[in-house]
């Protein structure tokens, strides 16, 4: 059997031009990895999640032709990658029902942007949720459906946006437990530590909210001019500066290599002028945009090109992905053709009374857990609680792949290498599980 390869999806809100905060943070690590002979790569224009904020029709057209002509004048192949628009994949947002129906509301309370919201209003005086729409509510829920339809692995995120996939891991798990299958596999952030968040003209993190965006594709004079604008303290010429707390320095460093980045911290130290330093940092991020520039200028001429581009990706992704998953929780949640035969459970079902099951969820003491149930149902093995989603789901991985191999039984309970799994059913004995996990490792 083939390996599966990695998938790797990612997407940039339709709310406003491209800049170089996406470019960084975003288009570019994810055009990378796509070109990995073992990643599958999935790049959506999240085009459903910029109408929480924008509600200006001819400003989220542009913004989607912006961005989708951003990303292939960055080297994006749609021969080799998954090249959609959120709003012409509509199991994305019945997917989004199917979860919203199992997300805990509690969770959705907790999630950074409805906090903020939250936060502002009560400092003005005002009521909690004056000015909230329920799209800002509930675009965690959406975010999760982009990542579960298509069962992604790895999501490249800034770190604010860690929170969003670890409720989709929440959700999704949550989902499985309930319908009894492993439906969805459980993302895991993928972050690039040092460009993570890229900070703006005024500092603060690069963002249109913010208005301090240096557009990605602004031309050579305009550039300049931006980055002459960048905020910087007060200290002279010859006077050392601080390159860790600079604006300068970071965005520096997210274009440069290692040898120029080391050699600017050599500069700063030694007292480089404010203006000299911004000058190098245009001509590095210069150097690299040119040539995206006169790409991103020719696609742009011609925009019929890329909405026939999308529509494609959109059909070729329904007819192989989305769809057949769909029919499968369709019927995993009771949607189904009332002329079949009751109790007709389909392929998950089907799949479920011949092999093992692995059943994770979280208990009210917040802990998560997973269980390990023969094809009857009967409990095989009890996981120990974990602190997070992550770690019971790499504990389950690594019992899966090894199919058993490495496992020992102590007073203590059932072991793997150093790290305690859990405690076997009554009656159940260590080979009982060892011959599970070998069925699961070998179906896989």
């Amino acid at each position: 059997m083939t390996p599966r390869k990695t998938r790797i999806l990612t997407g940039i809100t339709t709310s406003g031009t491209p800049h170089l905060g996406n470019y960084v943070g975003a288009i570019r690590p994810a055009v990378a990895a796509s070109r990995a002979d073992d990643a599958e790569s999935f790049y959506f224009l999240a085009d459903l999640h910029s109408l929480i904020k924008a509600q200006d029709p001819a400003r989220t057209q542009r913004s989607t032709l912006e961005i989708a002509a951003a990303w292939l004048a960055c080297g994006l192949d749609p021969e080799r990658v998954w090249f959609y628009r959120q709003s012409d994949v509509p199991e994305i947002t019945e997917l989004t029902w199917l979860l919203t129906c199992v997300a805990a509301k509690g969770i959705l309370n907790r999630a950074h942007a409805y906090k903020a919201a939250v936060d502002r209003n009560r400092a003005e005086g005002e009521d909690d949720d004056a000015g909230v729409n329920a799209g800002l509510f509930m675009y965690p829920v959406l975010m999760a459906a982009d990542i579960l339809l298509f069962n992604a692995d790895r999501v490249p995120v800034g770190r604010d946006q860690v929170q969003h996939i670890e409720m989709a891991r929440d959700f999704g798990q949550r989902f499985n437990h309930i319908y009894g299958g492993e439906y969805f596999r459980l993302p895991e952030a993928a972050i690039e530590e040092s460009v993570a968040t890229l900070p703006g003209l005024d500092g603060r993190k690069m963002s249109k909210s913010y208005d301090n965006t240096i557009p990605l594709f602004a031309p050579r004079a305009t550039l300049r001019k931006l980055v002459a604008s960048i905020v910087t303290d007060s200290r002279a010429p010859g006077e050392p500066k601080d390159a860790d707390a600079s604006n300068v320095f970071q965005l520096y460093q997210a274009f440069a290599s290692d040898e120029e980045t080391a050699a600017m911290r050599r500069a700063f130290a030694q007292g480089i002028a404010w203006g000299e330093a911004k000058q190098q940092l245009f001509e590095r991020i210069d150097a690299e945009v040119a040539p995206l520039r006169e790409r991103y200028e020719t696609l742009m001429a011609r925009p019929q090109d890329i909405e026939r581009l999308l529509r494609d990706g959109a059909r070729r992704l329904r007819a192989q992905h989305a769809t057949p998953l769909l029919r499968e929780l369709r019927e995993a949640v009771g949607l189904r053709d009332l002329s079949q035969a009751a109790g007709s459970t389909g392929k998950a079902a089907a799949a479920k009374a011949t092999l093992p099951q692995f059943k994770q969820y979280r208990e009210a003491d917040g802990r998560f857990h997973f269980k390990l149930v023969d094809a009857g149902g009967a409990l095989l093995l009890q996981g120990a609680g974990h602190a997070s989603a992550r770690e019971a789901g790499q504990l389950v991985a690594r019992l899966k792949q090894g199919g058993g191999a490495g496992l020992r039984a102590e007073s203590t309970g059932v072991w793997l290498d150093d790290q305690v799994v859990g405690e076997l059913g009554e009656d159940v004995a260590l080979e009982d599980v060892a011959a599970a996990l070998a069925s699961l490792a070998e179906a896989a």
